[in-house]
């Protein structure tokens, strides 16, 4: 299975450069971001023309996430990530397509640090470290994949001592990353590539992508069950360079197949509680 994620800055400004990619990369499943469009905006007939199923929570002119599909239907088990009844920001969604559980983000940027835009984004994160944490030991591969906008490590940005002060790479960011990591979710991507400089962002102005000065800020987590199925993980930078894209490039994961008998989305605790 192929899974991507891709923050998309707009799907129906950049509604051509995502079918060419879909067209051209084929992915299974994959994950969108910043769609910057509210729920009766979303391109659904295209994407349907396109091959793949979709479900999406959008939000006028701001964030926005969706799943697509062309392997499978969608059976959507969470839109909004649990923790705040007041938060109304459309940037989480949550669903199982082939008994793996695919979830999609779009973390908050956090600027300007300090303020209160950081400090919902730290909220943000403790409330997806509680979320995930139920999610972990599922008897059945998991995903999460977005756009974190964070750097966990050095390697990640281009020059670090010009982001010390940002939202995107301040202390308390990395170690909300970590804590993920410690919980026992695998970085596909510093997994197989752990020495590797490898971006998946690029601001538009002064030749960013052209000298390759980006950051990694779009990652894979993987539960144990999808990390022991991990073959690669990579960057897409060809839409990077196409005209009228989005800032970001598409991050790819491919696991191999299941084997027979599991992939049913079911906690061990609840299968031990149902069992007894």
């Amino acid at each position: 299975m192929k899974i991507a994620t891709y923050n998309v800055n707009g799907v129906n400004g950049r509604l051509p450069v995502l079918l060419r990619w879909l067209a051209l990369a084929k992915p299974d499943v994959m994950v969108l971001q910043e769609l910057k469009a509210p729920d009766d905006r979303f391109p659904e007939a295209a994407m349907r023309d396109a091959g793949y199923e979709a479900i999406w929570h959008g939000q006028s002119r701001w964030n926005g996430v969706a799943i697509l599909s062309r392997v499978g239907a969608i059976h959507e088990t969470r839109r909004g990530l649990p923790g705040d009844p007041d938060d109304e920001q459309s940037r989480y969604i949550e669903a199982a397509i082939n008994g793996v559980l695919i979830c999609g983000l779009y973390l908050p940027n956090g600027n300007p640090r300090p303020g209160p835009k950081f400090d919902f984004k730290l909220r943000w994160f403790q409330r997806l470290e509680v979320h995930l944490s139920g999610l972990l030991d599922l008897d059945a591969p998991v995903l999460c994949l977005g756009d974190f906008n964070v750097m966990p490590i050095d390697l990640d940005v281009y020059a670090p001592d010009r982001w010390r002060d940002d939202a995107l790479f301040a202390p308390e960011v990395r170690a909300a990353y970590g804590r993920l990591l410690d919980q026992g979710w695998t970085d596909a991507v510093r997994h197989l590539h752990p020495h590797a400089t490898i971006y998946t962002f690029w601001k538009y102005w002064r030749g960013a992508f052209e000298r390759n000065a980006g950051l990694r800020i779009d990652h894979a987590l993987l539960n144990p069950r999808a990390a022991a199925l991990l073959v690669s993980a990579d960057v897409d930078i060809r839409p990077r360079g196409w005209e009228k894209t989005s800032d970001h490039a598409p991050l790819c994961i491919e696991l191999s197949d299941l084997p027979v008998g599991t992939g049913k989305v079911e906690s061990r605790s609840r299968k031990r509680a149902r069992a007894s």
